[in-house]
């Protein structure tokens, strides 16, 4: 049985750190590189961000909406690009946010996660809202491969809040539900020692997360941090500083992946070194804190 997703995760924070580096090729960003807007201008920009990041960095997450707009040739320069991380000894988390029921799910797993699947990756961004309980399958499908799901928790668009804020009938948010129910799935599938489990929750880093009701998430890590991770957008060009990253998550910080984008990328193909390097020290001045 293959090494699970959250003993790999474990291993590249000790390495690398806790900093993940969106690869996000939208047109307004190829064009400030001076490419075109095609699938060679996106495979240049790819590799490109790619090179700098490896040895550098240990994560990486691939946008795949902007390499599914370029057709057939876009989704060839993802496949290559995975396939290239993972021989660099990255970890790749494809941010595909796939979510639905039945046979539907179960062909997103087989196309991301199976064992046939020609994407390489090592985790994949899902939405919930069709039901937590209607991928359980994929769960269990998941720990067996040693993959990663990383769940929508409480995003960071206005648009989410009324129903991720919303209260069920246990009490509790729809996110704080969430979370609670990735915990679960990481006492059961999680291997007794093991620090982190394969099931994480997508957690913007600009809320408050008091208002999803997760609070607790900060304060009582014995209850709530309980092997779960927490993927992080919105630190950099979003608002949130790397260097607060203990502030923001307390005594969940250790299980955040940090994850920028653009602040990194909008330095181009000449300066993307340097704008990772001081991304890296932002995060380890919140690390060496601690």
């Amino acid at each position: 049985m293959p090494s699970s997703f959250g003993v790999r995760l474990g291993k590249t924070f000790e390495k690398y750190g806790q900093l993940c580096v969106g690869i996000d090729p939208h047109a307004e960003l190829l064009s400030s590189w001076g490419l075109s807007d095609s699938p060679e201008g996106l495979r240049e920009f790819a590799f490109t961000t790619l090179s700098a990041v490896a040895g550098r960095v240990g994560i990486i997450k691939p946008q795949v909406s902007f390499f599914e707009r370029h057709g057939s040739a876009g989704y060839k320069v993802l496949e290559d690009l995975c396939v290239a991380a993972r021989d660099a000894g990255l970890l790749v988390i494809l941010d595909a946010k796939r979510g639905d029921i039945g046979t539907t799910m179960q062909a997103y797993f087989d196309a991301w996660l199976g064992k046939a699947a020609p994407f390489v990756c090592d985790a994949l961004t899902v939405s919930p809202f069709l039901g937590f309980d209607s991928m359980l399958d994929i769960y269990s499908q998941a720990a067996e491969r040693g993959k990663g799901i990383i769940v929508l928790c409480a995003t960071s668009n206005p648009e989410g809040a009324s129903l991720q804020q919303a209260i069920m009938a246990n009490g509790l948010t729809v996110s704080a539900n969430i979370w609670q129910s990735l915990r679960k799935i990481n006492e059961v599938t999680q291997t007794p020692g093991e620090q982190l489990g394969s099931f994480g929750a997508v957690i913007g880093a600009t809320l408050r997360l008091k208002q999803f009701g997760l609070q607790e998430i900060e304060t009582n890590p014995l209850k709530a941090v309980t092997n779960n991770f927490i993927l992080a957008p919105g630190f950099g060009a979003q608002g949130a500083r790397l260097n607060m990253l203990d502030r923001l998550f307390g005594e969940a910080s250790p299980s955040v992946i940090a994850s920028v984008s653009r602040s990194v990328l909008s330095a181009g193909a000449s300066a993307i070194d340097e704008a990772i390097d001081a991304h890296l020290t932002e995060l380890s001045d919140a690390v060496e804190s601690r």
